[in-house]
């Protein structure tokens, strides 16, 4: 169990003078940070804010009518609430998980959404149902889970204004216990050891037929993929800055680390439709991820090397959701319009044509609570190049892969032929030169032995 919370003072001290700044009486929001099941300390990295929702309304507000409900249950003769009776807070469950859902998607590898942070007088946390405060941290695990999904605890921090102090309460999702726990500030950020791996995938997985394998749609056969390869990661070994990792010892070096991964080679290729009965269609998913991790100093390394592989899966995932519901708003829209003629076959169609047209800035901004201008070389370039998904027949696509070997064995005979001539035409124009130097060589002797050989003297 988490006993000690250690939080960035920088940071810290930044999220109560904007606090303070604006002059709400109540706010909600999400803790960054890192909880770790070897270690009795947990580490608060930052507090962001949850907007306000969609209504414009806020995700945190205070409810003072049942105050004046417990002053009649009391007999009061007025039925106006009391000064003993403070207001309490109403906290949209639904808003938060969706935005911790969200976040967790940005951050990087070893950092989580631990948590939720409330803004709010002593008096009104107090007068607040513990019921309703493990209730919206429970919304916040479940949208955000953990790569570890066994770890249950969270933490619930609360900034008061009057007075003005933190106090920070560990909760038990399985009870929803709220437990007290010591907090303190220090320097974490500056302290944390960085390492990064760029990593290049290549998902190949056949199109079974409907019904078979238990694969219904184009998202559940990509799961499959990026199932299969978050097990191969799992059995990988890991490269740092060129060295083998073989135990979990701590490093001192200056970050960042550069990581590589040494992958089983093909372990989990789908090998169940094997036949052109069973086949319809050939799915391609490949790029680069480039991820990272961050911990602390005392950190065992083998902890980075996990928090890498979870970032890389969650990636992918990402990625994927994306380019779903990008699909689904499209095929929707195109199915309102008419759509095409449903006589086609479906292995002669483009399914789809996907583009990714997520605004990085205004996203990070709005979820991350951004307040100054971001840099445009702090924010790495959306993936805005168009992504296609056909169907084409399995044996369609090995017939022209087939056919492009034959034509590149062509393209490659025709230009060894080409070189041949080119060096038999170099050959005869240097022996013709050649010929040349010695005729002129011939007539350069002669002239000389004529002109200059021994005279004959008379007697």
């Amino acid at each position: 169990m988490v006993k000690t919370v250690i939080a960035d003072d920088n940071q810290s001290k930044s999220a109560e003078d904007r606090l303070f700044q604006h002059g709400i009486p109540a706010q909600v929001g999400l803790v960054i940070g890192q909880l770790n099941r070897s270690s009795d300390r947990g580490f608060v990295y930052d507090l962001i804010p949850t907007p306000p929702t969609d209504g414009g309304g806020p995700a945190c507000s205070l409810k003072s009518e049942a105050a004046g409900k417990d002053d009649k249950k009391k007999g009061s003769k007025s039925g106006k609430p009391s000064a003993e009776f403070p207001a309490s807070l109403v906290v949209d469950n639904d808003w938060v998980a969706e935005h911790a859902r969200q976040v967790s998607r940005m951050l990087l590898g070893g950092m989580n959404v631990v948590g939720i942070y409330l803004w709010a007088s002593e008096a009104t946390f107090k007068a607040t149902s513990p019921a309703v405060l493990s209730q919206a941290i429970k919304g916040v695990a479940q949208a955000a889970p953990f790569a570890d999904n066994e770890f249950e605890e969270r933490l619930l921090i609360h900034v008061s204004y009057s007075p003005r102090r933190w106090s920070c309460r560990v909760c038990t999702l399985a009870s929803g216990g709220l437990q007290p726990c010591d907090f303190k500030m220090g320097k974490l950020l500056a302290s944390l050891q960085a390492f990064r791996c760029t990593y290049n995938f290549e998902i190949r997985l056949p199109i079974p037929q409907s019904g078979i394998l238990g694969i219904i749609t184009f998202k559940d056969l990509i799961c499959r993929g990026i199932a299969n390869l978050a097990k191969d990661l799992q059995s990988a070994k890991a490269l740092i800055n060129g060295h083998l990792v073989t135990e979990n010892v701590h490093t001192s070096s200056e970050s960042p680390h550069d990581v590589q991964f040494l992958v089983p080679f093909n372990k989990h290729i789908s090998t169940e439709a094997c036949s052109s009965e069973e086949v319809v269609g050939l799915v391609v998913f490949s790029g680069a991820i480039c991820a990272f991790a961050y911990m602390g100093p005392r950190e065992p390394i083998l902890q980075a090397i996990s928090d890498l592989k979870s970032d890389i899966v969650s990636s992918l995932r990402s990625r994927l959701d994306i380019i779903t519901d990008e699909a689904e708003e499209e095929v929707a829209l195109s199915l309102d319009g008419g759509g095409e003629s449903g006589g086609d076959s479906l292995a002669e169609k483009s399914i789809h044509k996907l583009a990714l047209r997520e605004d990085v800035k205004d996203h990070c901004q709005e979820m991350m609570s951004m307040d100054g201008p971001i840099e445009t070389t702090s924010v790495v370039d959306p993936e805005t190049a168009p992504i296609s998904a056909a169907t084409r027949s399995f044996w369609d696509v090995v017939h022209k892969c087939t056919s492009n070997l034959v034509n590149d064995s062509k393209t490659n005979k025709n230009s060894i032929q080409r070189e041949a001539d080119a060096g038999k035409l170099e050959r005869n124009n240097l022996n013709f030169l050649t010929a040349i130097l010695v005729l002129l060589s011939a007539l350069l002797f002669g002239w000389a032995v004529v002109a200059f050989g021994p005279t004959k003297t008379a007697y």
